[in-house]
């Protein structure tokens, strides 16, 4: 496997992981299931998506060269028990493929393709919840489409330009090395303490597709001209007026957790949430606490309508 591949590979075991550690009692209520792999022609994508739990839209944006399935499970059920979560790739990756392949990638265009998605499914509005370059995706759908976009939770997020702060060196260079050991990436996306459990290696399959290079390249490009001057959100954040929950991890050096106190400044309605311990993948080390914050944060009622 490539380094990508591996990268999603572990982020999968993770939830093995997580399953078996974090079980609730024996009354819990069994949670919905999610869909089977759909497909939807919009523009030049066949945009695969999942669907779980019925009522009002919760739309999941994807990080960098993310595909749906590794969004841990647990998180997924505990939000399709009040909400419809609706998941899905951005174009080229995973099971989506790309039609035309000759438009430059963009968070725009990646947050146009996210419009269309829900316009082909009848959403006029929906919550959005995002993770590191899915945050990127969510801000330009949120300013671009304000009509469609109701509470917004940004986790991992920043606000791009040159006025954020980035990852190490050292940690870019884990990430872009192919040669680089399993214990090496994992330790960029979870904090040390943390990786101290059994491993679940045994429990997964061994062969998760690789993913297409050259899509990946072209997010890379993208996500570089996002930390341009001017290729971020730094400036137009002041008419960002959804109600917005900013989650990270005070062990986060994917996306470095004090980028969140750059963007609250510029986001008016907006609140931070820090989870202490938590690293890039806090979702998978405590679903329950993830999940509990962002029902919390929906259901609550700030004097704007919520819509649902």
């Amino acid at each position: 496997m490539n380094n990508i591949s591996r990268l999603l590979f572990f982020l999968i075991i993770t939830q093995l992981l997580l399953i078996s550690c974090n079980k609730k009692d024996d009354n819990t209520v069994v949670s919905p299931q999610i869909s089977e792999v759909q497909y939807i022609v919009i523009g030049d994508v066949n945009m695969a998506y999942r669907t779980v739990g019925v009522g009002y839209p919760l739309l999941l944006c994807m990080g960098f060269t993310g595909v749906i399935d590794i969004w841990p499970e647990v998180v997924l059920y505990e939000l399709a028990n009040h909400y419809k979560v609706i998941i899905f790739e951005n174009r080229g990756m995973g099971y989506s493929t790309i039609i035309n392949d000759t438009t430059a990638f963009s968070m725009k265009l990646f947050a146009q393709d996210a419009a269309n998605l829900m316009n082909a499914l009848d959403i006029s509005i929906a919550h959005v919840m995002a993770w590191s370059m899915g945050t990127y995706i969510a801000q330009e759908l949120a300013l671009n489409y304000p009509e469609k976009v109701n509470k917004v939770i940004l986790y991992a997020a920043d606000c791009g330009d040159d006025i954020t702060i980035q990852p190490d060196s050292a940690v870019m260079a884990i990430l872009s090395d192919p040669n680089a050991s399993d214990t090496v990436i994992l330790s960029v996306l979870f904090p040390e303490n943390w990786l101290e459990r059994p491993d679940a290696l045994a429990y997964f399959p061994q062969d998760f597709p690789e993913a297409d290079s050259n899509i990946v390249k072209r997010q890379d490009i993208a996500c570089r001209n996002w930390f341009t001057e001017g290729g971020g959100t730094t400036d137009r954040l002041g008419s960002f007026n959804k109600q917005t929950l900013l989650i990270t991890g005070d062990q986060d050096i994917c996306t470095p957790w004090k980028n969140t106190l750059i963007m609250k400044p510029l986001i008016e309605n907006s609140e931070i949430l820090i989870l202490p311990g938590g690293g890039h993948g806090l979702m998978y080390q405590y679903p329950y606490d993830f999940s509990n914050h962002v029902l919390t944060f929906l259901k609550e009622d700030k004097g704007k309508p919520l819509n649902q």
